[in-house]
């Protein structure tokens, strides 16, 4: 993509990025985590009130007394985004499809961390990992990165079959060499991620964001309609107008939902969706400004 037409996109997305900034910078978010954005610098002994999030279990058991993590705040937040870019992905009967919506998202996260001067670093995947860039400050990190997520949204020419997003967890893991906001965009759709992706929630503050669609919960009812799976190419027939078919199917996306959910809460993780049928910026907005996340 050209520097003006990039220039353009960056103008589009500035507003909602400032506000968004302002989020992630000053919003009671940014409190719900004990290590997004400080450093480790000792322990006290527990006080009533004190989060229990941030006791030292290996400190009381050897003192016989609960202790909490004291942190110092830092002057800056690194930030790193997972990117999905898989086949499963160009789906959506919304205003834009899942893609765009994963992509804009990331775009926007990406002009916010620029605003705050935060470092900022990505790593995006179809059925390999085909690009990564570790945290870095600066103007021309953030255009590169932009640049990448624009051509992402469009350029379907290069990519190749499955989902790499266990790999992009595990990489990320290895990649990320002090405690890090790692926000991760993806469908969600496909099997094994979930051990890496505790590995990463375990030692940084992660955001899931699971990019959704109406069709997911409940499809237009057209009668016999035949299916093709983007990712490994499986044909099917789908009787979207048998009122069984209806409930199964609603059924499934609400199960899938919240074992999504449950995952990612087990392992400290702050699950969102956004639907295609969202603007993605009033979405993050709103998230990183919410008083309450539940």
């Amino acid at each position: 993509m050209n520097r003006k037409n990039l220039s353009k996109r960056a103008e589009l997305l500035h507003l909602s990025s400032v506000s968004l900034a302002e989020g992630m910078r000053n919003g009671t978010f940014r409190s719900l985590y004990r290590g997004t954005g400080v450093e480790f610098s000792g322990v006290r002994e527990y006080l009533a009130g004190d989060d229990v999030r941030a006791i030292d279990w290996n400190v009381t058991a050897r003192m016989g007394k609960p202790f909490v993590k004291i942190f110092d705040e830092e002057k800056e937040l690194d930030v790193f985004l997972v990117a999905d870019k898989s086949f499963s992905m160009d789906t959506g009967s919304g205003i834009q499809s899942r893609l765009e919506t994963a992509m804009e998202c990331a775009s926007l996260i990406t002009l916010a961390s620029l605003h705050n001067g935060s470092p900022v670093g990505a790593v995006t995947f179809d059925g390999r990992i085909d690009f990564s860039c570790p945290p870095k400050s600066g103007k021309n990190n953030a255009m590169m990165m932009l640049s990448h997520f624009e051509k992402g949204a469009s350029d379907f020419s290069s990519r190749i079959n499955g989902s790499a997003l266990d790999s992009a967890l595990s990489g990320a893991c290895r990649l990320l060499k002090k405690r890090t906001l790692v926000i991760v965009i993806s469908d969600f759709r496909v099997d094994g991620w979930q051990d890496s992706f505790a590995r990463l929630a375990h030692h940084n503050d992660v955001v899931a964001i699971r990019i959704t669609d109406s069709a997911d919960e409940k499809l237009p009812q057209v009668g016999s309609v035949p299916f093709i799976d983007p990712e490994t190419g499986a044909a099917c027939i789908l009787p979207t107008s048998s009122a069984k078919f209806a409930r199964a199917w609603q059924e499934n996306y609400e199960a899938k939902t919240e074992e999504w959910k449950k995952n990612c809460l087990r392992h400290g993780a702050v699950p969102l969706s956004i639907s295609t049928t969202k603007d993605p910026a009033g979405e993050l907005i709103k998230f990183f400004t919410a008083r309450e996340r539940y």
